[in-house]
């Protein structure tokens, strides 16, 4: 099947329940044909710009277009929410995050467009966060403690 029935059946299971992680997403698309793996499951949730809030996951102005930005929560909200602490490893940081919020996160923070934020890497409850250099590591560090509250 295409992408972009799989896109379509992906915001209607959005739209119609409650899901609260990605495995659960792609069991219940692998239950109407969609063959897919985690890594495009990831893929497609980014490209969807869905954010994973408080009740599962959930499209933007809720139509999962990606053409409304503004109406997902800020970063700051989404660190207030889904952050737990954060630690530095050189010009590395390493945000953990409650379980299964650490790829919204890194969404969050890679829309940012910090110029301390080379790039993320996200996995379940962690968010590898590489700067270019320690001292914008740790200008972000503090940024970071301080959303996370």
């Amino acid at each position: 099947m295409a992408k972009h029935d799989r896109h379509n059946a992906i915001r209607e299971l959005v739209a119609s329940a409650a899901i609260a992680s990605q495995d659960e997403l792609r069991r219940k698309l692998v239950r109407r044909g969609f063959d897919v793996t985690q890594a495009t499951l990831s893929r497609d949730i980014h490209e969807l710009s869905l954010y994973k809030g408080p009740n599962g996951y959930a499209m933007p102005n809720g139509n999962g277009n990606g053409d409304h930005e503004d109406d997902l929560p800020s970063i700051r909200e989404v660190l207030g929410g889904f952050g737990l602490k954060v630690k530095q490893a050189q010009n590395q940081l390493v945000l953990v995050t409650t379980a299964g919020s650490a790829q919204p996160v890194a969404l969050g923070i890679d829309h940012e467009d910090w110029d301390e934020v080379v790039g993320t890497i996200a996995g379940d409850d962690t968010v590898l966060i590489i700067c270019p250099d320690m001292k914008r590591a740790s200008r972000l560090r503090e940024r970071l403690d301080e959303m996370i509250g």
